[in-house]
């Protein structure tokens, strides 16, 4: 079976944003309301149950449940991993998640500077000044024969779709507008020379995108 690298429970308001502008220690997804391009996530069972009883079944619970199926390694750019710009000052920055990151698998951070790889609880934390289809191989290869998740942020998606090498992509769609900051596209219409799509409006509000390569 081939590997596949997979975009999975990406987030985007409606006018194609997938962050706000100024990221920073207190704001990570920048101006306005950018959380509530992944509330949905946050309701479902799959997501509540991490730490408690409740939450929602159905659709979205079932997208949220696929965002870890079959995943051996995830890509992530530097600003999904911290706030921080420029050559590392502080090595006692691990990412926003705390000591016991969701990942479960090696993560491999883009970045133009070094810095040494660290483990908390079972992920490892891989940095690369890589081009998309090097840091592609370097992940497959620690994934062990299962898919390799891209994880974001925007500027990261589009480095790889202009590689051509995303093979599917589900993409969540909130009923919001942020106005500006990142932006995944102005319509997902641009994609539909290299992948089909199916639309799957949600009962939250939210429009699930699933693309997969033609």
């Amino acid at each position: 079976m081939s590997q596949l690298l997979r975009v999975q429970c990406f987030n985007v308001s409606r006018d194609g944003f997938g962050a706000g502008e100024g990221q920073s220690l207190e704001r990570p997804f920048g101006h306005g309301d950018a959380t509530a391009l992944f509330s949905w996530a946050g309701a479902t069972a799959s997501w509540v149950n991490r730490t408690g009883p409740g939450g929602t079944r159905g659709l979205d619970d079932y997208m949220t449940r696929a965002h870890t199926h079959n995943v051996g390694a995830e890509i992530m750019g530097r600003n999904k991993f911290g706030p921080q710009r420029g050559p590392w000052e502080n090595h006692e920055w691990q990412g926003w998640w705390g000591d016991n990151p969701p990942f479960r698998t090696p993560v491999f951070v883009l970045t133009h500077h070094e810095r040494p790889s660290f483990t908390l609880a079972d992920t490892t934390f891989h940095f690369l000044d890589a081009k998309p289809a090097e840091a592609l191989a370097r992940a497959k290869e620690a994934a062990d024969g299962r898919d390799v998740r891209l994880g974001g942020g925007v500027a990261t998606v589009l480095e790889f779709l202009e590689a051509d090498l995303i093979d599917t992509m589900h993409i969540a769609v909130a009923p919001v507008d942020l106005g500006q900051g990142e932006r995944l596209w102005e319509s997902h219409t641009e994609l539909l020379d290299r992948f089909h799509l199916d639309s799957v409006p949600s009962p939250s509000g939210v429009t699930h995108l699933l693309f997969w390569r033609r």
